[in-house]
């Protein structure tokens, strides 16, 4: 055999038994893992893409014949590319309708507006027939004081035992973060809109 062959051989059964320790090691943590429970996801950080995971998430739960929500704070009312798809398939949507705060700057409008799309947050949070529940963009919602985070907490902590909830939005409260059983943090390396392309129907909303 050849020195050439011989070294190839050398990497391969090294390639190997690097692999066989990962599997291992990954085989061991799944075989521990075996409580089954609802879990509590916060999609957070400054980078773009969080509410497009959140998307992701219900898409999958869909797919697998779960019963999915959606809450939307802070959308507005211009074309939801995934709300189209998504209410064709039964998933309920409750939007709070009155644009981006820093638009409206109607403080009091806000409020109200938020209020009533948290109502009917907590009645999701209160049913057991429903699977998951993406709240879009809470996280400004407690930010900007509109709503107690008490309220909040309350209706995350007492919900059913086996519904997921997905929270996403920028700075997310720390209580939030702490009871949160998975967090994420997007962070920005590189942004179009720094450059000055705009937001673009069917790319970004």
């Amino acid at each position: 055999m050849s020195a050439d062959k011989q070294s190839e051989n050398h990497k391969a059964e090294r390639h190997k038994a690097r692999q066989q320790k990962v599997k291992e090691a990954v085989d061991a943590k799944i075989a521990k893992a075996q409580t089954e429970k609802g879990v509590l996801l916060v999609m957070t950080g400054n980078g773009k893409g969080k509410t497009t995971a959140g998307f992701g998430n219900i898409t999958r739960a869909v797919g697998h014949g779960k019963k999915a929500a959606v809450v939307q704070f802070i959308k507005g009312n211009w074309p939801c590319g995934e709300r189209a798809v998504l209410e064709q398939v039964g998933v309920e949507f409750h939007v709070m309708a009155t644009g981006f705060t820093w638009e409206t700057q109607d403080r009091e409008a806000d409020t109200l507006a938020a209020l009533s799309a948290w109502e009917a947050a907590e009645t999701l949070l209160k049913d057991d027939t429903i699977d998951i529940v993406l709240l879009d963009e809470l996280t400004y919602m407690v930010s900007y004081h509109y709503l107690e985070l008490d309220r909040v907490l309350e209706a995350l902590k007492n919900r059913p035992p086996m519904q997921h909830v997905i929270i996403t939005g920028r700075a997310c409260h720390r209580t939030i973060l702490e009871l949160a059983d998975t967090v994420s943090e997007v962070q920005p390396i590189k942004h179009a809109f720094e450059s000055g392309v705009k937001a673009q129907l069917g790319f970004d909303y």
